[in-house]
């Protein structure tokens, strides 16, 4: 009886549990509309945020109180307890967070609205800080999430210190001059000599006569311009001018000229480039190409102009480099293929791809495929063992198109036939041993497949961490899993194995290879110290004092790895540092025992007040080949400037186009202004901190802008955080120190860089972004929001580029392309005005309003 009695009521339950799952899947999770909004942005007078989830139950359904939870990702820190009382907040792993809805929470009926109240650690400064890839999961369906299709960030008005208004951005503009198109440089980047010869022009014709007789060396390079020609006039070259021609275009051999350098001579009969090797013949080309006036690009013409000249031109910089990381947030080899036209036209000649990270790997690899069977996907689960994680607003499904990616081979060995016919080559990033949660649960996976099949050899053969490791640890992403143990054996043989098909992938694709990058930033303190491997090693090697002195050990053994295949190590700063300490405190100094391996480490931090401002300069003077990716200077993922619908970024700094072209790579703290709040930096932080000497100067081998994908999640909003910033990057790269750098009366430095500056600005508003507008499909670079100003009853307005549309409403609605031309003052006669920029295509930037309800940031 007794027994029957037990069954009764277990089926009882597992009715009634069917029954309330039944009736929570017949809500439409399509149904809720989410937006966030912030309600107090200096709650009880603190340093932290008062925001709010506003959900609408649009349906004809109830959302139950309970019996489901949100998702959703976020950089920031969070007070567990809503203080609407009706929910609580916890983080999972990473940026991923959870919300419970507790007995505060009541049934949602149709039509309704709650708020779910919480606290922020910190204050909010931009959209960056909202919440992202919201999804919701029903208790008992625990396997799958629902993503809401629709959420929205309510606009905000802050009052915070340093906020930038489009009244700060009109007297900002105020000194930039407008200069006639025919007066400025007709060659970008900056040629290290340009004389133009009187008023005459050569007629570019299409066909271009070039292949017929230019040296053969350089019979691929003369084809990239005939056929760019062919294609600005809708025409393809079919004929071949000969050498007696009145009108050609020649590239010959010239022995004793830099190999990426150039000389040319325009004139009106011909264009004459001379060239060591091919890499000069084709920056000489790209140089051309920049000469073509963007008008051509809009109405494609069978003769263009270009203006007589004398040419001189080389690199200041052998390495001039874009980082661009498709871990965090995958980018499709279309748009890494758009990327890459665009350096060759302004002349980098190196691509850093960040391919894997704790977020995603993405290069398929033969002899360990779980990388990306595993390690490319993302999606809701809380356990990663087949997939990551949500992350970066990448939602619960496998398929979405951001989190979930790779590059197969044929992919990445076209992505490098197209950059080596650029004269680009690609430096693989594998991150390790921080950064690596991806490899490690991708090795987990192929882990149990192989016990389970009873082949434990073999299954521990790639393991990437011990399995009884009980160490307690945080990275600075909140991950807690995400360090490969460099005490295994095992996890060389993965290192091996992936240098090994790496390598193949590049010899097959016929690409240079010298180096490969591992990584080696911001593994958090605590790891190691509790595993049976690590004390194992230790017992037998004593070198090893400490778990910092694994770090030596690990990339001493990469380090032979790699020579031993005839490849160079590269990695961030922290591979080229040994912990010690100084007056009882941890500090890290250069480590000598890798700088006569002649190892390149890429400096990211010298966030101005962080400490470590000249970290460069001491790598660099002590003997390490040292790029500068300083991201006080040269992060694209950083914002604008401090304004709320400004996206990106800013724990480093806030980054204009202008700190790009401001950057003096020998003596970045000469113009260091405005620390990482945008605020007046004190002159006295620099004082104490190493210069760099002129055997630093030499171990400077380059300079790298740096794109980190959190915040990337289209190929739209890739393009809008690089360009136009990639421009002055290439600026600073390819050209040699301008005159403001190196003036020492500041008064006069001043004085020629606004000139220079202004001069650049007319650059990229009249030729570059014209150019950049149609070239290559066109791109959806950032156009800035106008300035304005009340005066006298009057708005004016003003653009950092000249050159760019302004157009303006007094409706209350939004300037498009068809708005009325902003020319000159603008009577105020009350309620709202705005102001926006378009490009030569119609396309328009952020607003800026005034009126009634003052200047909005």
């Amino acid at each position: 009886m007794r027994k029957i009695f037990t069954a009764m009521l277990f089926a009882a339950f597992f009715m009634s549990t069917a029954f309330r799952f039944h009736d929570e899947v017949k809500f439409k999770v399509s149904d809720l509309r989410v937006s966030w909004q912030v309600v107090d942005n200096n709650y009880q007078n603190k340093k932290q945020a008062l925001t709010a989830l506003v959900i609408t139950n649009t349906g004809h359904e109830v959302l139950p109180a309970s019996g489901w939870k949100f998702y959703f990702n976020s950089g920031r820190g969070f007070a567990e307890q809503a203080v609407s009382n009706n929910a609580k907040i916890t983080a999972v792993n990473g940026d991923l967070y959870c919300i419970t809805p507790t007995d505060g929470f009541k049934d949602l009926k149709p039509g309704a609205s709650v708020r779910i109240e919480y606290i922020n650690e910190d204050p909010v400064v931009n959209v960056t800080d909202a919440p992202e890839g919201i999804y919701l999961v029903w208790d008992a369906q625990p396997e799958k999430g629902y993503s809401i299709t629709s959420f929205t960030v309510e606009p905000y008005k802050p009052d915070y210190q340093g906020l930038v208004t489009p009244e700060i951005v009109f007297d900002r503009n105020k000194s930039i001059t407008d200069i006639p198109a025919d007066n400025l440089p007709q060659v970008f980047p900056t040629p290290v000599s340009y004389q133009q010869t009187g008023t005459d022009k050569f007629v570019l014709n299409n066909p271009a006569p070039i292949a017929g007789f230019s040296d053969k060396r350089f019979e691929k390079e003369a084809r990239v311009l005939t056929d760019y020609i062919a294609s600005l006039g809708g025409e393809k070259s079919k004929t071949e001018t000969k050498a007696g021609s009145l009108k050609t275009i020649v590239i010959k051999y010239k022995e004793g000229i830099n190999p990426e350098g150039y000389e040319m001579s325009i004139t009106p009969t011909g264009i004459h480039i001379f060239a060591s090797a091919t890499a000069g013949a084709y920056y000489a080309v790209q140089s051309v190409k920049s000469m073509i006036p963007a008008s051509a690009f809009a109405n494609p013409k069978k003769n263009i102009e270009i203006p007589c000249a004398e040419i001189k031109d080389e690199p200041r910089f052998a390495y001039r480099a874009v980082m661009l990381d498709v871990a965090r947030n995958f980018q499709p080899k279309k748009q890494v293929l758009k990327l890459l036209e665009a350096m060759s036209l302004y002349k980098l000649n190196t691509l850093h791809l960040h391919l894997t990270d704790d977020e995603g790997w993405r290069i398929e690899l033969p002899s360990l495929p779980e990388l990306t069977t595993v390690g490319s996907k993302r999606g809701h689960t809380l356990d990663s063992k087949n997939f990551l994680p949500a992350s970066h607003g990448s939602g619960p499904d496998v398929n979405n198109t951001v989190g979930t990616g790779f590059y197969n081979r044929a992919d990445y060995i076209e992505i490098l036939k197209y950059a080596t016919d650029r004269h680009i080559a690609v430096v693989p990033e594998i991150e390790t041993p921080g950064h690596a949660r991806a490899p490690i649960k991708a090795m987990d996976n192929r882990y149990n497949r192989l016990m389970a099949e009873g082949k434990k050899a073999e299954a521990e053969k790639y393991l990437l961490r011990d399995l009884n490791d009980k160490s307690e640890y945080r990275s600075v992403q909140y991950w807690n899993d995400n360090v490969i143990d460099v005490s295994l054996p095992s996890t060389y043989n993965f290192v091996e194995t992936v240098v090994s098909d790496i390598a193949a992938l590049y010899k097959e694709a016929g690409a240079p290879l010298k180096t490969i990058h591992f990584g080696g930033d911001e593994v958090p303190p605590h790891v190691w110290e509790k595993s049976p491997a690590y004390l194992t090693l230790k017992a037998t090697h004593p070198e090893i004092q400490s778990t910092n002195d694994l770090w030596y050990y690990f990339y001493g053994r990469v380090n032979e790895i790699l020579k031993a295949k005839g490849l160079l190590l590269s990695g961030w700063e922290e591979m080229a540092l040994r912990k010690t300490m100084l007056d009882g405190k941890p500090t890290y100094v250069p480590n000598p025992d890798f700088t006569k391996e002649h190892l390149q480490a890429d400096v990211w931090n010298n966030v101005l007040g962080g400490g470590q401002e000249d970290l460069a300069y001491r790598l660099a003077n002590s003997g390490y080949k040292v790029v500068l990716t300083c991201v006080t200077n040269l992060y694209f993922d950083m914002a604008n400037y401090k304004s709320f619908d400004e996206p990106g970024y800013y724990w480093g700094a806030f980054l204009g186009i202008d700190k790009f072209f401001s950057f003096i790579p020998y003596d970045y703290f000469k113009n260091a202004d405005v620390d990482k709040n945008g605020l007046p930096i004190n002159p006295t932080l620099f004082i104490g901190k190493q210069r760099l000497t002129d055997y630093g100067k030499s171990n400077i081998i380059g300079l790298q802008g740096a794109l980190w994908a959190e915040t990337v999640k289209s190929t739209e909003r890739m393009d809008y955080m690089i360009f136009p910033r990639l421009l002055a990057l290439a600026e600073r790269a390819w050209a040699k120190d301008p005159q403001w750098a190196t003036e020492p009366d500041p008064v006069k430095a001043k004085q020629l860089y606004e000139q220079a500056w202004s001069n650049f600005l007319n650059v990229l508003g009249k030729r570059e972004l014209p150019r950049l507008s149609y070239y290559d499909g066109g791109f959806n670079y950032r156009i800035p929001k106008p300035g304005i100003n009340l005066q006298d009853g009057k708005y004016l307005s003003n653009i950092e580029f000249p050159g760019l549309t302004i157009r303006y409403t007094t409706n209350g609605k939004d300037p498009d392309e068809k708005s009325k031309e902003y020319t000159g003052p603008v009577d105020y006669k009350g309620g709202t005005i705005k102001f926006r920029a378009f490009d030569v295509k119609g396309r328009g930037g952020n607003v800026a309003e005034g009126g009634s309800n003052g200047l909005n940031p």
